[in-house]
């Protein structure tokens, strides 16, 4: 799939190049947004006010930009020279876009909050109770804006309430197609067929299995050494879907049929040779440029009005998880400057995002995460600049070219476990070689919520949780209840306040070397408790490793061609995690109200039970293992955890110490007065229900 091909720039390029001369001025005045269409205009939530601000209205529409791929600020983006040209020699794009505002603009607190969409979703994560939940943004008063950018999500393929946008497709200066290796790996597939995905940019050049490569293994370690590997012969598998039809089964450049069954308990590794890659970076400039029109733009290039003209004052943009790493990605770039030199973000929250990842390389895949081969922890994951050694890179940081033109943002950065031990954070903390705490710098303020998976568990003041269940079977955590709704949403109106107010945010909290609360990934390091049937964290770890890319690859811009396939690795950088306590309860970073009063072990792994990847860390899980209701209970297993009788004397006072623990929180600025009001609510009903603590 091309979304954008020499013919409908050429299409487009007529039209601009017979009207060019009429928009001429507006052109200049706003030469990155050509058109915006609104497609569609309603009041949100059938009317419902939010306290004073009121209701909102919702906007949604497309908007068509253009890119000038001779603006230095725009010559990163890795493919730009064989993107299509209109006749002025500008690249263009196509993105969807939803805008919410008060219905009342006067009443806005002039604050634009872009969320970068996750996979294309608004994930609504300051809401309790999601959108629009309980309104938290809605009653501050912001205007809310999202759009596409990930350029493998297509508009045209978009479900409801997704944004997508239109890229480029790089071809050769004669209308070749690019071709360049790939990998695809697949976990224990079951049957004759397994698919390698349907995603544009990266399908086979060619169906011929004997130019490509597939292997598989019994098993791989986290820094890719493997054990029982074997070759498939080409004659022993088709690019072909065979689940209706008999081997070779029908060709399909999207699914791989085997002559025999595959081995269920086996890894699976395809190298192949693809074609036409999508222009991925683009999808940081469409993010700047929208931003830019909203934010500074009184109409666009035809004259259709900005509706929220003349009323944003800040702008902050957010990213959880990938779209967090993006944001990372975004600033390392110079995006946060737009094309006529202003900024973009005054204010940055990335939320749960370790590392970057493979968003301006050709042939990424946007969605990857930290797998094996995975591109995103290859360039700098610290802030100032900073000379990695261990990998012979130039000094460098990602805030060195927004420090160059005077464009940073103000940063919150917020990690939860999953963090240090999947998605290769700690690097940000300790650099490469990992022997003293980095610096902050002024502009950023660090955060941990310790003992917490990827996002935060669902909360609650339950001594077992809905959520697999373990009963008796052996060596099985539970999944981690550990919120971080509510810290996020703290930290969220401080970065807002030191953006608007420049009120000093609260201060940062995290594990550091100098107080020896970060520390190699072992149980004796750690101070791991001896829990009986309970896995222990060593090996889980997921570790940095030094790729050999090749020589086309811009590390520290985490850019370009990757033309080692599968990348050579030469190096394990260390990993670090949180030292915990003797009940296993991480010590440093911020405690949320439950950790405070735990009711058991809340870690930030999870190790995977079973197949070829056993004991590493499954991805972005964290694991909980309930005390003892009893010392009795506790002795009998042997547990070296005070149990909850131990613990809590009574329900009364579970409740009083919660109550001072949650103001001393409020107090800090990592808890919001109403957020405390609901906690505390929730203590009482779970407690009183689950008759856990005698009254």
């Amino acid at each position: 799939m091309r979304p954008i091909q020499h013919g409908l720039v050429c299409r487009m390029a007529f039209v601009l190049c017979n009207t060019v001369l009429a928009a001429a001025i507006t052109l200049v005045s706003y030469a990155s947004t050509i058109k915006i269409e609104i497609q569609n205009r309603t009041t949100l939530f059938q009317g419902r006010s939010f306290g004073s601000i009121g209701p909102y209205e919702q906007i949604q529409g497309v908007i068509e930009g253009e890119i000038d791929p001779l603006d230095p600020r725009n010559a990163l983006i890795t493919d730009i020279g064989l993107a299509p040209r209109d006749c002025r020699g500008m690249v263009h794009y196509r993105t969807t876009f939803t805008l919410q505002k008060p219905v009342d603009m006067k009443k806005s607190d002039g604050v634009l909050f872009y969320e970068i969409v996750n996979r294309g979703n608004h994930t609504g994560m300051l809401n309790v109770g999601r959108n629009p939940g309980d309104g938290f943004l809605y009653r501050r008063g912001e205007v809310l804006l999202w759009s596409g950018w990930q350029g493998d999500l297509p508009i045209s393929t978009l479900k409801k309430n997704l944004e997508g946008i239109d890229v480029p497709t790089a071809q050769l200066p004669d209308g070749r197609s690019v071709v360049g290796p790939v990998i695809k790996r697949v976990v224990a597939p079951a049957g004759n067929t397994f698919s390698i995905g349907s995603i544009p940019g990266r399908e086979p050049a060619s169906l011929d299995t004997s130019k490509a490569t597939l292997t598989s293994a019994v098993s791989e370690t986290p820094s890719g050494v493997r054990s029982g590997e074997q070759t498939i012969s080409s004659s022993d598998w088709a690019f072909a879907d065979c689940r209706s039809t008999p081997y070779p089964g029908t060709p399909d450049p999207n699914f791989v049929c085997l002559k025999t069954p595959a081995d269920g308990t086996r890894l699976y590794q395809l190298v192949y040779q693809a074609k036409d890659p999508l222009v991925l970076g683009v999808g940081m400039a469409a993010i700047r440029d929208v931003i830019s029109f909203f934010r500074y733009a009184a109409t666009d290039a035809a004259g259709t009005p900005n509706p929220v003209a003349g009323s944003i004052r800040w702008a902050v943009g957010y990213g959880v998880s990938q779209s967090g790493r993006f944001a990372k990605g975004f600033l390392n770039l110079g995006f946060n400057q737009d094309e006529q030199g202003r900024i973009v973000w005054d204010g940055m929250y990335t939320f749960i995002a370790g590392m970057m990842g493979s968003f301006n390389v050709r042939f990424g895949v946007p969605g990857d995460i930290a797998e094996l081969y995975d591109p995103g922890s290859d360039g700098p994951l610290w802030w100032a600049d900073y000379a990695d050694t261990v990998r012979h890179r130039p000094v460098w940081g990602l805030l060195h070219r927004c420090t160059e033109t005077n464009t940073c943002p103000k940063v919150a950065e917020v990690y939860g476990g999953t963090e240090y031990w999947y998605s290769r954070g700690t690097a940000g903390i300790v650099g490469t070689s990992a022997l003293t705490d980095l610096p902050l710098p002024e502009n950023l303020r660090r955060y941990y919520v310790a003992g917490t998976p990827h996002g935060g568990g669902k909360g609650g003041f339950r001594l077992e949780t809905e959520e697999q269940p373990c009963g008796s079977q052996a060596g099985c955590m539970q999944l981690n209840p550990n919120p971080m709704i509510e810290t996020s949403r703290a930290l969220y109106v401080g970065l807002v306040e030191w953006v608007t107010k420049n009120r000093n945010p609260p201060e940062s909290a995290y594990p550091k070397l100098s107080d020896h609360t970060l520390v190699p990934a072992t149980s004796e390091a750690m101070g791991w408790p001896k829990i009986p049937d309970m896995p222990s964290p060593n090996g889980v770890v997921n570790p940095i490793l030094d790729y050999d890319y090749g020589p086309r690859f811009r590390y520290n811009d985490d850019s370009g061609i990757i033309d080692n396939v599968p990348s050579p690795i030469k190096a394990v950088i260390p990993t670090l995690v949180p030292r915990v306590d003797s009940d296993g309860n991480e010590i440093a970073g911020i405690h949320t109200l439950l950790q405070r009063m735990p009711l058991g072990t809340y870690t930030g792994w999870y190790p995977i039970p079973t197949g070829p990847l056993k004991g590493r860390e499954k991805a972005l899980a964290g694991g909980y293992i309930p005390f003892a209701r009893t010392k009795a209970d506790r002795l009998k297993a042997g547990d070296p955890r005070p149990s909850i009788e131990e613990r809590y004397p009574s329900l009364e006072q579970y409740i009083s110490e919660a109550r001072r623990q949650a103001e001393e929180l409020v107090n800090e600025r990592y808890l919001l007065p109403e957020d405390e009001t609901r906690l505390m609510k929730s203590i009482t009903d779970d407690m009183t229900a689950s008759h856990l603590l005698p009254q």
